[in-house]
Parts: structure tokens; C-alpha cells; sequence
């Protein structure tokens, strides 16, 4: 990642692609994050933009794919940008936040996400946590400076 921008959402990017939605779900001081199988590392739930799908519409559909959660009233909180590969090829993600209630427990594994949590800076997780996503987190926490 070289950036995040807080910017407007209708706005949107235009310099470069925008192929990825994440959501920084923050509640008591703990991020909500989803174990990989692929990746074999505890990252934010989110994924690809499908055709024809908004990063909006995207990060919802990522988010209950991911945790279970059906939560519509995310929070735009910016563009993370990022220099992918030796050539540096910039590319975005959308990123969204909620300040909703967790309620219910309708997480079931898939074959992409093993398991899901409520993390804190202290708690040890086996294989490992992305910081870069821990990261992308904390900028987008509701009152942190991007």
C-alpha cells in the first residue's frame, strides 16, 4: 500500500483500477478479521468487485459471504491505494467500516474462510495476521487520521 485517501465515494478513482472492496469492522476495540485457507493468514473480510456490482454493493455481499453478517449500513471510508508487482502497477481498494451491533452467530466455514474474530493487538492468532489489512484497518477506524 503507498496511500489512503479519504475521499468521496461518487467520486470514485479514475487513474488507476479499482477491482477490490474490504471492510474495517471495528467494535471494542477489536477488528473483525477472517481466517484464509488459501492464504493461510487472518486478513479483513472483502474481495473482487463482480461485474456490474458497486464496491458498495461489493463489500455487503463480501461481508456476508465472509462472516455471516448481512450488515447494509457500512460507512465509506476511503481508497487504499496500492504499487503491485515489480512494475509497480497501481491498483484500489474501496474500504468501508460499520459501527453496527454484532448480533448472532450465523458464521459458517467455506472453503476460502476457516474461521472469523474479534481481534486486539495482543491476541496471538495462529498463522499469522496480514498487516497490511491491520493496517488498512486502523486508517479507516471511524476518527483515525489517513
Amino acid at each position: 500500500m503507498v496511500a489512503f485517501h479519504r475521499a468521496d465515494e461518487e467520486a470514485g478513482v479514475v487513474d488507476a483500477p479499482l477491482p477490490l472492496s474490504l471492510v474495517a469492522w471495528w467494535h471494542d476495540e477489536r477488528l473483525l478479521l477472517v481466517f484464509n485457507r488459501y492464504r493461510q493468514q487472518w486478513e479483513l473480510p472483502g474481495g473482487m468487485i463482480d461485474p456490474g456490482e458497486t464496491p458498495r454493493q461489493a463489500a455487503v455481499r463480501e461481508l456476508r459471504e465472509e462472516t455471516g453478517y448481512a450488515i447494509e449500513q457500512l460507512v465509506f471510508a476511503g481508497y487504499a491505494r496500492f504499487a503491485l508487482g515489480a512494475e509497480q502497477r497501481p491498483e484500489y481498494a474501496a474500504v468501508f467500516t460499520t459501527d453496527a451491533m454484532p448480533h448472532g452467530d450465523d458464521f459458517r466455514p467455506t472453503q476460502e474462510i476457516g474461521a472469523m474474530c474479534w481481534w486486539d493487538d495482543g491476541q496471538p492468532l495462529a498463522g499469522g495476521v496480514q498487516l497490511l489489512d491491520v493496517l488498512i484497518g486502523r486508517l479507516a477506524r471511524p476518527g483515525a487520521d489517513g
